[in-house]
């Protein structure tokens, strides 16, 4: 019974450091990356075009390079068919290799 209560002591305070310690950063995806886009700090929404600022909205990996969204709505639509939002129209917007 003691060693239960020390794993369910040793349980919360990991729990605690990766949720509110260092370990929030790698779950909210901060992960010290460095992103593209036109300004220092700012990326555009392969979706709908908008500005996201690095440190607001959804990060998502495709094919090695990190795109950015506004919403998850955005991100939801990015994941069902990357391809489409990625091919050029002719903006800033450029496919991955």
């Amino acid at each position: 019974m003691e060693g239960l209560l020390w794993f369910l002591i040793l349980g919360g305070l990991f729990y605690a450091m990766m949720r509110f310690g260092c370990g929030a950063h790698r779950v909210h995806g901060h992960g010290g990356h460095t992103g593209h886009g036109s300004g220092m700090g700012e990326h555009t929404d392969p979706v709908c075009g908008m500005t996201v600022a690095t440190d607001k909205g959804y990060g998502k990996t495709h094919k090695g390079t990190l795109y950015h969204f506004c919403s998850r709505n955005c991100l939801d639509k990015f994941e069902a068919d990357p391809d489409k939002y990625l091919k050029p129209t002719g903006g800033e917007v450029g496919g991955a290799s």
